[in-house]
């Protein structure tokens, strides 16, 4: 049964044809084909379809021009490649009920730029994310007064990072035989060997399967400033100042 890291690396340096049936893979190897899966996991990262799910983190506002997200940072989580939707939440004085309200996500520098004043202290209305590194920029336009407000991101979820043989894979049934075939090809890649037709078939019907799992269809909304009415820049939800 494939339950760790280890498990599946085994199992991939036999398939790949680098190590025999029934022969212990080497340490060297073994630590290979640790290495290849960090990578591939990495790249998996990156690609919403091959993520299980979203989660969403906050802060309360402090007046900051911009708050880090990264490890160690304000938004504390593994640093993201993009923001996937963001909200503000109107914190009631006394009592009463939390008001969420989207922002709108400024995707380009070169956007951002055209915002004239960005240090103005209002309601936010939209928000830029500079991905700086080691830990990127979150910048919400207008700036939120302290303690008036709390940002939320909604970001792709972290996958697992293995660090040792022994970890757990700690994912989805269906990512198993996603995850051997495609380290399988890479690993025959890395070794100098011939990928497998079969298994290039295996891994892009594996994937498929997670992909198709994955897979969330938002409803279909127009744009604000195509329904009329309202200033059209950054598509019709950021005001100008």
């Amino acid at each position: 049964m494939i339950e760790t890291a280890g498990d599946l690396i085994t199992f991939v340096l036999r398939a790949s044809g680098i190590a025999g049936t029934g022969q212990t893979p080497t340490a060297e190897d073994a630590n290979t084909g640790l290495d290849m899966l960090r990578m591939l996991i990495a790249q998996w990262q990156k690609k919403r379809w091959l993520v299980p799910n979203e989660i969403n983190v906050h802060v309360t506002s402090t007046g900051a021009d911009y708050y880090t997200i990264g490890p160690g940072g304000d938004f504390d989580t593994p640093r993201p490649d993009r923001i996937h939707t963001a909200t503000l939440r109107i914190v009631p004085a006394s009592g009463g009920l939390f008001v969420d309200v989207p922002l709108a996500i400024v995707q380009a520098i070169e956007d951002w730029a055209t915002i004239a004043v960005k240090t103005v202290k209002s309601m936010p209305a939209a928000v830029f994310y500079d991905g700086t590194w080691p830990l990127g920029q979150v910048h919400f336009w207008p700036v939120p007064p302290a303690a008036t407000y709390q940002m939320y991101l909604t970001l792709k979820a972290p996958l697992p990072v293995y660090t040792s043989l022994t970890d757990p894979l700690n994912l989805p049934d269906e990512y198993i035989e996603a995850l051997m075939w495609s380290l399988c090809v890479r690993m025959q890649m890395a070794y100098g060997l011939p990928a497998r037709p079969d298994h290039t078939g295996a891994m892009k019907q594996a994937i498929n399967v997670v992909m198709t799992a994955n897979t969330n269809i938002a409803t279909l909304r127009m744009p604000s400033f195509s329904r009329g009415g309202g200033d059209a820049s950054l598509y019709g939800m950021v005001p100008w100042p």
